[in-house]
């Protein structure tokens, strides 16, 4: 979604919820949150990533339903950083499937597995995954944004067990969901609108829904300084968490947690 141009008069006032505020206005302030969300996200997985094959050693990254062909992907934000890392991506969108399959056919160390996000035996079982993951290994799972299109009923949580389970001790979660805590009720009902014209539904979460992935995990600080906490997606790795404590970030909860 193309980012929007939004005067700081105009988002004040969608923010507080009041009722004069025009639908036009919480339309265009919403734009624009979703815009910067969808950079604090990237950013969030591409400084997450690259701690973990820094700081922990992680080589192997298996990224949930976010492959891109007009993005920087999971692989590039590691080139440079560190040799030997290997990335599996999974997608359901046919496009992306066939551009996917044929860019990283010629990168080495890269895959897709054209299966939905749903189906995290099927994944982590496909000949695919397994001819690049040595599944004895820790593997750090990114679920940046996906959640969201997981509805309730559908128990996400059960769901992200499910790719952790069978993973080795060490393994690591790398996660964001959508949230509406404190946003304004107009300012939501926009913002779910604008999403809801790309996917079927979403779903927002509360902190204490977002944090209900981690309960058998490690979460590591967000940031220097930091207890170890679910906290809104541009703040996780910042150098300086005020100035990264964006609108669009607010929209997001995340964490990185690591398996026992």
């Amino acid at each position: 979604m193309r980012d929007v141009v939004v005067g700081t008069h105009n988002s004040r006032a969608a923010r507080t919820g009041g009722a004069a505020v025009p639908d036009a206005t919480a339309q265009t302030v919403a734009s624009a949150d979703i815009a910067d969300a969808s950079w604090a996200n990237r950013g969030f997985a591409q400084r997450a990533v690259r701690w973990l094959a820094t700081r922990q050693g992680v080589r192997q990254f298996l990224d949930i339903g976010s492959y891109r062909p007009d993005r920087r992907n999971t692989h590039e934000a590691l080139t440079g950083v560190v040799a030997g890392s290997t990335v599996v991506y999974t997608h359901c969108d046919r496009q992306v499937i066939e551009h996917g399959c044929r860019s990283l056919a010629r990168t080495p160390g890269t895959a897709l597995v054209p299966v939905n996000l749903h189906y995290p035996e099927e994944i982590l079982r496909h000949p695919v995954t397994r001819r690049v993951f040595d599944l004895h290994q820790p593997v750090a799972v990114l679920m940046v944004a996906v959640t969201p299109l997981v509805a309730d009923a559908e128990d996400p949580w059960r769901l992200v067990e499910r790719y952790l389970e069978p993973l080795a001790a060490g393994s690591w979660l790398v996660l964001s969901d959508l949230t509406s805590d404190h946003q304004a009720d107009r300012l939501t009902t926009a913002v779910g609108q604008l999403y809801g014209q790309r996917f079927t539904q979403v779903t927002f979460r509360t902190r204490a829904a977002v944090e209900r992935y981690f309960h058998r995990l490690q979460i590591v600080p967000p940031y220097e300084g930091a207890d170890p906490v679910v906290t809104h997606v541009g703040l996780w790795g910042a150098e300086d968490p005020e100035l990264a404590d964006s609108d669009g970030s607010r929209w997001f909860y995340a964490a990185v947690a690591r398996k026992h």
